[in-house]
């Protein structure tokens, strides 16, 4: 963290200028993070139709599997409905890894200066 002789920075200016960044790349990759989310979010979906689910469930398996948490509680028994599965995981990997870039690229911001 780049400081000039004398200026300081305390951990609430550091925290704030960190948050200001976070949202200023959000704001700039917000289309992607949504395409994401809606293709996963799509993707459940199809899945409560093809394995008759409730919505709930649906839902469910498809965050916990896009998390890559995996509980394995629901588990979908047709193959379109894991092909989907796929989709859901590999779409979960760009959205943390996404989170992960934009976390990181925050925490480089510039604006570190007083």
């Amino acid at each position: 963290m780049p400081k000039k002789p004398g200026h300081e920075l305390t951990h609430r200016q550091m925290r704030r200028l960190f948050f200001v960044a976070l949202v200023r790349q959000l704001r700039v990759i917000w289309p992607i993070v949504s395409g994401v989310v809606l293709v996963m979010i799509g993707c459940g979906l199809a899945i409560w139709r093809i394995e008759d689910w409730r919505i709930d469930e649906a839902l469910y398996f498809t965050f916990v599997t896009g998390l890559t948490i995996g509980y394995g509680d629901f588990t979908p028994k047709h193959v379109s409905a894991r092909i989907l599965s796929l989709v859901i995981g590999f779409a979960g990997i760009v959205l943390t890894g996404i989170v992960a870039a934009v976390t990181v690229k925050a925490l480089n911001a510039d604006d570190w200066e007083p």
